[in-house]
């Protein structure tokens, strides 16, 4: 894919070419921020939100997209890498205009994998390799993708709603196999 915009804690930058996200990252490390890379625009964070593009990552804070800004975004698909990032007015008329979000809960899920290896190897004193763990990782989350997207399917909803279908659906068979108490 082609980075055209991102944006941090010094500002946001865009340019239609595209960033080398190498040098890009570099210049970050460098320089405490994206501010002043060579070969791009300053712009608005707020305006980066609402660049034509095909995927959408607000990736840092909260309730950025909301019944304000939605009539505005133009991206096809929105990967929610923050914790809610979209409101719940703005969600709707995001869903019901086409926009396909993968949402907070399964973009976010890599994370917390991530983390229950690391608990898992602590336990074992066994460490696993970055192949290894990158491995289980795109596993675990192809087949969460692919569960979440089925369940959205059968049941004609939206990516958010079959990810609360599926999670409700995993709760309640532990606690019919398990029985009331653990």
């Amino acid at each position: 894919c082609k980075v055209v915009a991102v944006s941090d804690i010094t500002g946001a930058i865009h340019n239609d070419s595209g960033f080398d996200v190498e040098k890009l990252m570099s210049w970050t490390t460098e320089n405490n921020g994206i501010k002043g890379f060579p070969d791009s625009d300053e712009i608005d964070p707020a305006e980066l939100l609402t660049l034509d593009v095909d995927v959408l990552i607000p990736a840092a804070v909260g309730n950025v997209i909301t019944e304000h800004n939605v009539d505005d975004i133009r991206a096809k698909v929105i990967m929610e890498g923050a914790n809610g990032p979209i409101s719940s007015a703005a969600d709707q008329t995001l869903s019901e205009g086409g926009v396909f979000i993968v949402p907070d809960i399964l973009a976010n899920a890599g994370g917390v994998t991530v983390s229950y290896f690391e608990w898992v190897q602590d336990l074992q004193n066994y460490f696993w390799s970055e192949s290894e763990i990158v491995g289980r990782l795109r596993e675990i989350m192809n087949r969460a993708f692919q569960e979440v997207l089925e369940t959205a399917t059968t049941h004609g909803t939206d990516m958010r709603t079959a990810a609360l279908i599926k999670g409700i659906s995993r709760v309640t068979q532990a606690k019919l196999a398990r029985g009331v108490y653990p």
